[in-house]
């Protein structure tokens, strides 16, 4: 099948334009009012109704205090006023401010793209109340300013709490704070949310990310409380410079029911900056010493590189031995991020990327360790074109030369496309080649529009490995669905027979997410399904494989398999509860002297080894049965830096056909507690 002609094919869609909106809370008065005088009802309204109201305390009377009360308030999805904040010498001015707000009534919520949002403001009362009398008392939407500690607290816009929201920089990609993201998101008529992670900038339109942490703050006068529970350690901001610095943590303790007393520790240094406003810089170095549950420490010690290295920790990187049954593994990761105009973006630097809608993505994962890369995103009329050139390596023995790991490079382009109003489709190339032959980065994959099959063919049959994928996704008011497909190799005639020949390499997703789900606020409830046949993302050539580091770039699992997912995610407040389902089927290989064939679940194997040319289906060899369960309940510490403590229970039952020595019957129980800095995706579900 010509695979450039596919690409041609699915070009040919209709497109459409789009419109936002945002509209301020509306008292009962301001209900005939028109849009462009809404904002200035709503703040005639609340300053005669707090004024009103508002009873001076004697003991500020009696002391003739003379000076502004500065309250943070915000109006809720439900139309409701909450206090969040109040700068006060007096703790009898702060009650009666509370008991203000609690007479005020219940009012129409913001609206963005007429979807319900909260919106925040500041309102500055002088005292004595006469002193409002004589000139306009200014409500100020909050997420415009934020707070500086003086003497006392005030409201300036010279320094911001969160410079980060205001920069190039990549939002941390967390599943369970991306799918919050993605339900504003959706509400935009020309987002594209396949393509991770997100920068700032792209979020912010949607969701106003200053509101959303302020409401969280807590009312701390001394310097540690506002570091501990509000605050980056170190915020230093210029007229046109910023950075941040944190330290953050991943400490945990816990054990598993095969007798495994599991922690890791993890100390980080994070520094995040911007030169302008055009400039950004990210780096993170994290040092860490681990153990972990059975299962997790025998395949990373599995996977382990040539060269005396006991490990390699999964999504981390090579770990050396610490004391006799833990592992240090220390991991930086670091980018550039430079964006000239709306149009175009520019990243350099060692890090993840990620192409999908769903938990998993079968185009490109962050399942694998760090690696090298440089993107661009060009963003106009419907589209996001993003172009990755990365730097992988293959660490087994039979590619280690003289104690260097054998490099490869993989280039990949992806095109979203919002076709409708609802209706974005994705589609994915890749190229994967080596230094054969002395080519080095071949300059003819430079080209970021060019057709790489083209390429692949002109430059020898054995110049690299191509893998095609599209990715889907049709969004509701609070519901979507999505899917992706990725090709390695097929033969149409071949599918049409149903003969099972092995090269009818491909795979395909299915799933569906749910936000605010049964009308509750902040519950989430995601399904999907995968299933990639065997051999999909393996070569004959061994550094041609879709991976890094001996771990997939794609799905966890490999290839070879059937996977289904449930998730459920619920929020208030800083309280989060998460649970999750897996169920699958994956077929092994024996590695036995009696079988020592290629099943196609190993991505990493020479796909000649093959068991058959015909008759392979999903599950075939040692096939295993799979299912992981997992809840997962915390409490964030600091919106600053993600900080949070949580415990967390794991269940996993893994019941292959024949027991080997690398696969066999397993049954556990993962128990552990910790406080970590969520900052990227930890993978446990294998």
């Amino acid at each position: 099948m010509n695979k450039t002609v596919l690409i041609f094919l699915i070009l040919l869609c209709s497109l459409s334009g789009y419109s936002q909106m945002e509209k301020y809370p509306v008292f009962d008065a301001c209900d005939s009012t028109s849009v462009d005088q809404m904002s200035n009802c709503f703040k005639y309204e609340i300053k005669n109704a707090v004024i009103s109201e508002f009873k001076v305390p004697e003991v500020v009377l009696n002391e003739n205090y003379k000076g502004t009360l500065n309250t943070v308030f915000v109006v809720t999805t439900n139309g409701d006023f909450k206090l969040i904040y109040v700068n006060s010498p007096y703790k009898e001015l702060k009650t009666e401010i509370e008991r203000v707000f609690l007479t005020l009534p219940t009012i129409v919520p913001a609206k963005y793209n007429n979807h319900a949002v909260e919106m925040q403001f500041v309102l500055p009362l002088k005292i004595p109340l006469e002193d409002n009398l004589n000139e306009e008392i200014e409500v100020v939407v909050a997420s415009k300013i934020e707070l500086v500690e003086k003497d006392t607290v005030i409201f300036s816009q010279k320094k911001a709490l969160f410079p980060e929201h205001r920069s190039e920089l990549n939002v941390p990609f967390v599943h369970s704070a991306y799918n919050e993201f993605e339900e504003y998101l959706n509400s935009g008529a020309n987002t594209h949310t396949s393509m991770k992670p997100y920068m700032y900038s792209e979020v912010m339109p949607y969701l106003d990310l200053d509101a959303q942490k302020t409401t969280l703050l807590h009312d701390r006068k001394t310097w540690v409380g506002r570091k501990l529970w509000n605050e980056h350690l170190v915020n230093v901001q210029g007229k046109d410079f910023w950075f941040t610095l944190d330290l953050p943590l991943d400490l945990q303790i816990g054990k598993d029911s095969e007798g495994v007393n599991t922690f890791n520790n993890t100390r980080a240094l994070q520094i995040n900056g911007g030169i302008g406003k055009k400039f950004n810089f990210s780096t993170t170095f994290y040092e860490s010493q681990g153990r972990f549950a059975k299962y997790f420490n025998e395949y990373a010690e599995l996977i382990k590189p040539d060269g005396g290295n006991p490990a390699l920790i999964p999504g981390r990187g090579i770990a050396k031995e610490y004391k006799s049954d833990a592992y240090d593994y220390p991991v930086a990761e670091a980018y550039l991020s430079y964006s000239p105009n709306k149009h175009f973006s520019f990243q350099f630097g060692n890090g993840k990327n990620f192409i999908g809608d769903g938990y998993r993505s079968l185009l490109l994962s962050d399942v694998a360790s760090p690696l090298p890369f440089f993107k661009i995103n060009t963003s106009f009329w419907k589209i996001k074109y993003t172009n990755i050139w990365m730097w992988g390596q293959d660490v087994r023995p039979e590619l280690t030369v003289d104690g260097a790991y054998k490099q490869k490079f993989m280039s990949l382009h992806y095109l979203s496309w919002n076709v409708t109003k609802k209706f974005n489709i994705g589609l994915f190339e890749t190229v994967i080649w080596d230094d054969t032959n002395g080519r080095g980065f071949d300059v003819n994959y430079l080209n970021p529009i060019i057709f790489y099959t083209a390429v692949e063919f002109s430059t020898g049959s054995r110049a690299g490995n191509v893998l095609l994928g599209m990715n889907l996704k049709y969004k509701f008011d609070n519901f979507s669905l999505y899917g992706q497909l990725v090709l390695d190799e097929l033969r149409t005639s071949e599918i049409t027979s149903s003969s099972g020949w092995w090269a009818n390499k491909f795979g395909f997703q299915l799933g569906a997410k749910y936000f605010n789900a049964f009308n509750i606020d902040k519950l989430y409830l995601q399904a999907e399904f995968n299933s990639v046949r065997p051999y999909t993302y393996s070569h004959d050539e061994l550094n041609y494989n879709f991976g890094h580091n001996n771990q997939p770039m794609a799905h966890l699992w490999g290839s070879n398999f059937r996977e289904f997912v449930a998730i459920g995610r619920y929020s208030f407040d800083r309280w989060f509860f998460d649970a999750k389902a897996v169920i699958g089927t994956k077929g092994f290989d024996y590695n036995t002297t009696a079988d020592s064939y290629s099943y196609g679940g190993d991505i990493f194997r020479d796909n000649d080894d093959r068991a058959s040319d015909y008759g392979n289906s999903i599950g075939q060899g040692n096939k295993a049965n799979v299912f992981i369960g997992e809840v997962q309940a915390g409490y964030l510490i600091n919106p600053a830096t993600n900080l949070k403590l949580y415990g967390r229970v794991a269940y996993r039952n893994f019941q292959p056909t024949i027991n080997t020595e690398n696969v066999y019957n397993s049954n556990s129980t993962w128990v552990s507690i910790g406080l970590k800095a969520d900052l990227f995706n930890w993978y446990f579900d294998f």
